[in-house]
């Protein structure tokens, strides 16, 4: 009786071996490899290359064609820095009558706008 016990003991102790498998597996690839196969081209985040003030840069999608004169159609995405000021010929989003609006701003530009932010990207829709 006394080495049922000392048994049971021990087996509390022992250390399971792991369900998981760690084995490497192999490729279900038939033929041959690509030349490419080991070639990865990182992502690319827009957010790093495009935004430079991530807490006043805003992403705003177009819902009409009102600003075809300055070639900005429907579904395309304005990149909005509300940070920078803005400086001639450059696209600004400013709030006209209440509703957002894209101006161009110009030397001789004489009405007074609420610009709102500077377009600093267009990421254009081809769909």
């Amino acid at each position: 009786m006394i080495s049922y016990r000392l048994m049971t003991t021990i087996n509390k102790h022992l250390i399971k071996k792991s369900d998981n498998s760690h084995r490497v597996q192999r490729p279900t690839q038939t033929g041959f490899s690509s030349p490419a196969t080991h070639y990865g081209e990182p992502r690319i985040d827009l957010n790093e290359v495009l935004v430079t003030n991530s807490s006043s840069t805003f992403f705003i999608r177009v819902v009409d064609d009102a600003f075809k004169e300055n070639n900005v159609l429907t579904n395309d995405v304005l990149i909005v820095d509300k940070s920078l000021s803005p400086k001639n010929n450059q696209l600004v989003l400013a709030t006209i009558e209440d509703s957002f609006s894209i101006v161009k701003i110009e030397k001789d530009h004489d009405t007074e706008l609420n610009i709102w932010g500077v377009i600093t990207f267009i990421i254009k829709s081809v769909l």
